[in-house]
């Protein structure tokens, strides 16, 4: 499957440079709108995208229409939140929260200092199952 790549200049972080799924645009922009105004109790912090939205400092950042890590393999662990499966990364301290069997697929970056991490997953939760489809959930 071919990703088209979303780079926007001047923007630091690489909060807004992801690859992306084709056809997810729509989707994406009514599932970032509907996600709450606070997370794991850090508010919203100002983006400049319809597929990215961010909470705190250091930002929390959910993506949306992400290609799956090369990463994730059958065997992989997939972990229930509410409903929602997700694929667990450490990243630079801090974890990477990519969803298995949704459309679009989706991805938290909580960054260390969070903790629970999984608190951030509970909060955009039902932003998540009402905004992407389950294709191939945990089971």
């Amino acid at each position: 499957m071919l990703a088209a790549t979303l780079l926007l200049s001047g923007c630091s972080g690489g909060l807004y440079d992801f690859s992306t799924d084709p056809g997810t645009s729509t989707a994406c922009r009514a599932l970032v709108t509907s996600l709450p105004a606070t997370v794991a109790d850090q508010p919203a912090t100002p983006v400049d995208s319809a597929r990215v939205a961010a909470w705190g400092d250091p930002r929390i950042v959910l993506r949306c229409g992400v290609r799956q890590p090369a990463e994730l393999q059958p065997t992989s662990r997939c972990d229930d939140v509410d409903g929602i499966g997700w694929f667990t990364q450490k990243r630079d301290g801090g974890r990477l929260f990519t969803t298995i069997g949704r459309d679009p697929d989706v991805s938290v970056e909580v960054p260390a200092g969070y903790r629970p991490a999984g608190t951030a997953l509970v909060d955009v939760a039902d932003a998540v199952r009402a905004g992407s489809t389950a294709d191939d959930p945990c089971v």
